[in-house]
């Protein structure tokens, strides 16, 4: 745990959210700045800054957190019209929090996938 990180924190239980998801390695919890109709952020109980580090360390939780981003997205109700998986990874990307979270959007036609 990174003691400055807020999604290690957030993941230890020290700041309050309502956990939607609570597996053995990973939880799951709205976005406090929603850009959908449903935005839920899916992150790892341990800290890696971003996707690609994680998929290096460690695969198999790299995995997990696919599993339950698609488990969050059927308990939501967003299967059957669609939503959509991200992972900003780098400040280009436009990564404001430097601990790997994939946001699962959907509930709305979320248009193109970047503007124009």
């Amino acid at each position: 745990m990174s003691d400055n990180c807020v999604f290690c924190r957030i993941a230890a239980g020290e700041l309050p959210t309502t956990l939607l998801y609570d597996g053995a390695n990973t939880v799951a919890f709205r976005d406090l700045h929603p850009q959908a109709p449903t935005h839920v952020l899916v992150i790892p109980k341990q800290h890696h800054p971003d996707v690609a580090a994680l998929a290096s360390a460690d695969p198999a939780v790299a995995g997990e957190l696919l599993t339950t981003a698609a488990a969050v997205a059927q308990a939501e109700g967003l299967a059957a019209d669609g939503f959509r998986l991200i992972f900003n990874t780098g400040r280009y990307a436009g990564q404001e929090v430097f601990h790997v979270h994939a946001h699962v959007l959907g509930g709305a036609p979320l248009g193109p996938l970047l503007s124009r």
